[in-house]
């Protein structure tokens, strides 16, 4: 799953950053896990000096949490979801 063409919509391309995008695009395909659900969830916090990252799925349960100094950090959820024939990034409430 997710190694096919991907999308942003344009709310995710003007609000979040690009380095953020490529990040979570990236954490997506390096999942350790045998199998990817077709959702993936990622709930962004800012913090005083970092962005903080709680990625996670629901089947099978996966959990990871990451924090990224930056100026720029934001406060949102934003899901990845595998269609099989593209991947999409959109803000929860896109969806």
């Amino acid at each position: 799953m997710f190694n096919n063409q991907k999308f942003l919509t344009r709310g995710i391309e003007s609000e979040i950053p690009a380095w953020l995008v490529h990040l979570m695009w990236h954490m997506v395909l390096t999942m350790e896990i045998e199998e990817k659900d077709y959702l993936q969830v990622f709930k962004l916090t800012k913090t005083p000096t970092s962005q903080h990252i709680v990625h996670k799925q629901e089947q099978p349960p996966y959990r990871y949490k990451l924090d990224v100094s930056c100026d720029n950090a934001v406060d949102t959820k934003v899901f990845v979801i595998d269609d099989l024939t593209h991947s999409t990034m959109l803000f929860s409430e896109e969806y």
